[in-house]
């Protein structure tokens, strides 16, 4: 049997894509003949993170961009819910929901009651299933899980979400600005010329997502700007990339200054297609937390440079 009440879930949580999710879940026991609802957000490897039926709070300033795809490894779990008296409270206010859809509905209602009012003064919580509806295992995991779970007091159910997974989450919610490449030469440049590369629209070079159940545990991710990696958009006998400087945001021009960080492009471009080169600058974020270890946050931006070759004429006199 799956959640009472789950009916009215549909219409009171919100989900939203690695931003804000937070909603009580009504866990019980009777099937929503429509099933949950869960929307996924999904663009190429992009996978936001979409929580249903959760108390699972999503804040920080690295929310909001565009996500790199990180995948969480369970997309579904149980989570710490409503005390004993809590769940009957919950349970015993859909009543007239019950008789209107059981034929035999004060009967069977007084009934189902029963497993939560044993329950009552006792010490321990119902724990309930949510999932991410981003990842497109998760509706599928949510439907394998029982509608609610008693656990005494200082335990954790068989796939009751653990602090490690919600730093999981943290991290698949965590994103980071896309940057904006800026080139001296700017509209073009030439064979042999030293084409500079740096970075703008980044903000601050650390982001941070904290994941939090309130009052129940909390997880805070943190991504900070490492390093910048340019790829010319040809081979390396068309172009040679110099990064010795680059640090995390590249080089502005700077007359009379050392080029140390850009592309020096080998050969003109007018036999590419749309007659340029198509250069790509990824900023790469390390990310810490929990003393554990994620993938870094990538990010990525491209932008044609058309290559022109200079000729000159020499005369004898």
């Amino acid at each position: 049997m799956r959640a009472l009440l789950s009916f009215l879930l549909a219409a009171s949580l919100t989900a939203v894509s690695v931003s804000l999710a937070a909603a009580p879940a009504f866990p019980a026991a009777l099937d929503d003949p429509a099933g949950p609802k869960g929307q996924a957000i999904q663009h190429d490897r992009t996978v936001g993170v979409v929580l249903r039926n959760s108390r699972i709070v999503l804040h920080g300033d690295g929310l909001g961009a565009k996500s790199d795809g990180y995948r969480v490894k369970r997309p579904c779990w149980y989570e710490p819910g409503d005390n004993a008296q809590d769940m009957l409270n919950r349970q015993q206010q859909v009543k007239d929901w019950w008789v209107h859809t059981n034929p035999d509905g004060d009967t069977d209602f007084d009934k189902f009651l029963e497993q939560y009012k044993d329950k009552v003064g006792k010490d321990g919580r119902w724990w309930t299933p949510a999932y991410n509806a981003a990842d497109p295992d998760g509706l599928s995991c949510w439907t394998g899980l029982q509608g609610a779970v008693w656990v005494p007091a200082g335990g954790t159910p068989p796939g009751g979400i653990t602090l490690q997974e919600l730093y999981q989450l943290a991290r698949a919610a965590l994103t980071v600005p896309e940057p904006k490449i800026n080139l001296s030469p700017d509209v073009k440049s030439y064979v042999n010329l030293p084409t500079w590369v740096w970075l703008t629209g980044i903000g601050p070079t650390s982001r941070s997502v904290t994941a939090e159940i309130p009052g129940v545990m909390s997880a805070t991710v943190t991504a900070t700007l490492g390093k910048l990696e340019i790829k010319p958009g040809t081979s390396p006998d068309r172009a040679q990339v110099t990064t010795t400087g680059c640090g995390g945001t590249g080089r502005p021009y700077a007359k009379a200054g050392d080029f140390t960080c850009g592309v020096t492009y080998l050969r003109a471009s007018a036999d590419q297609p749309r007659r340029t080169y198509v250069l790509t600058v990824t900023t790469v974020w390390p990310v810490t937390g929990g003393g554990l270890t994620f993938q870094p946050v990538q990010s990525t931006a491209t932008r044609d440079v058309p290559v022109g070759e200079v000729q000159s004429i020499v005369r004898k006199d």
